[in-house]
């Protein structure tokens, strides 16, 4: 009849059992823009938790540095488009 060698340790006989606890988490959903949301979480869509706005998210921080990107390449283009135009004319 086979026996085991050696005995098995706590931690090998506890390995087993360490997964037993885990359960499926529930998801809901955000109150303004529907998108799956943990429990008492703040949506990472639009920044909104419990319908008030709590957080900047990272789709308005890219816009809002566009439009400085835009702001500064508007103060600097009135010089870029006379070097374009010196550009495209012939010269003789």
């Amino acid at each position: 009849m086979p026996v085991p060698k050696r005995k098995r340790s706590r931690a090998r006989r506890d390995k087993r059992f360490a997964n037993k606890g885990i359960k499926v988490k529930a998801f809901t959903h955000c109150k303004t823009c529907q998108d799956p949301v943990m429990p008492h979480a703040v949506c990472k869509g639009c920044g909104h938790y419990k319908g008030i706005k709590v957080m900047v998210t990272k789709q308005e921080r890219s816009e809002k540095r566009g439009s400085k990107k835009r702001a500064v390449q508007k103060a600097s283009s009135p010089e870029a488009p006379q070097v374009e135009q010196a550009a495209q004319e012939p010269k003789e």
